[in-house]
């Protein structure tokens, strides 16, 4: 792999992907909307770009072979705050990615794009969409875009329905729980693959209550190491019982799915922020 491009860099889960993707590719370019994103790995380069600018992803994806697009809002907001990076970035990245002649784009979906099914019903990757949020929606979006990119102009797509990737504190997360490591290996899989065509995978560990089936998704040969059984015993020790009648408890979309539209979701949830620091 000649040059990678990874979008999102100065997130959370981006601060993960940076070092790794550098040691899979003559050149990663890294790159957010901040003005800079600290020391830099061995072969990683950063550029500050906005997704919302078509040019500016041509300009970053220039000589590429993938994107891994992570780049985004990351809450539920009014429309129109997502609309740009969300619903338009993800255009823009699509585009400049055919345009630029890359072979595959790796994007981070989410599980809000179906997180108004029940948590009772074990969903697979070929469930209809189902979104929670204009979050979700926008998650929605890019993977019919990425389906339709690869149906009609023969761009490959690996969209990853990233379930919980943070530490574990609270009741869904025992089943949810993506760790840092098999995101990492996911990613990795999802660029390594020979051929994916078009692709839906679910980011989830090996969660021994994981309500998502990612059979489908087997040609990715991702194979999960970690478990949040661990946790089990503590978290559900120290939180209160679930509420069958709250949509919340009851949806693979959690708090998500029972905030009101345009509303954060993130605000009524306890994610540590444990960023990677270079």
């Amino acid at each position: 792999m000649k040059k990678i491009v990874l979008t999102g860099a100065a997130g959370r889960l981006g601060s993960y992907l940076r070092e790794p993707l550098s040691k899979i590719a003559d050149v990663l370019i890294s790159t957010d909307i901040v003005g800079d994103i600290g020391k830099l790995y061995a072969g990683e380069s950063y550029m500050q770009a906005d997704l919302e600018s078509l040019d500016a992803m041509m300009a970053v994806l220039e000589g590429a072979d993938m994107v891994v697009h992570f780049g985004a809002y990351v809450d539920e907001g009014p429309f129109e705050k997502l609309l740009g990076p969300n619903f338009i970035g993800a255009y823009n990245v699509w585009e400049a990615a055919f345009q630029q002649g890359l072979r595959r784009v790796v994007y981070a979906s989410s599980i809000h794009a179906v997180g108004m099914y029940p948590k009772n019903e074990f969903i697979g990757t070929d469930v209809p969409h189902r979104p929670d949020t204009f979050y979700g929606l926008a998650k929605c979006f890019a993977e019919d875009l990425g389906r339709m990119y690869w149906e009609k102009r023969g761009l490959e797509a690996v969209c990853l329905r990233i379930l919980s990737c943070a530490q574990v504190t609270n009741p869904r997360a025992v089943g949810s729980w993506l760790s840092y490591d098999d995101l990492i290996q996911l990613v990795e899989k999802s660029v390594s693959t020979p051929v994916t065509g078009f692709t839906i995978a679910y980011g989830v560990s090996n969660n021994d209550r994981a309500p998502v089936d990612n059979s489908k998704a087997s040609h990715l040969g991702y194979k999960p190491k970690d478990n949040a059984e661990q946790f089990a015993a503590d978290i559900f020790a120290n939180s209160e019982p679930l509420n069958p009648l709250d949509i919340g408890d009851m949806s693979h979309g959690g708090p998500f799915a029972s905030v009101e539209l345009g509303h954060s979701g993130l605000a009524t949830m306890n994610i540590v922020d444990d960023t990677k620091k270079t």
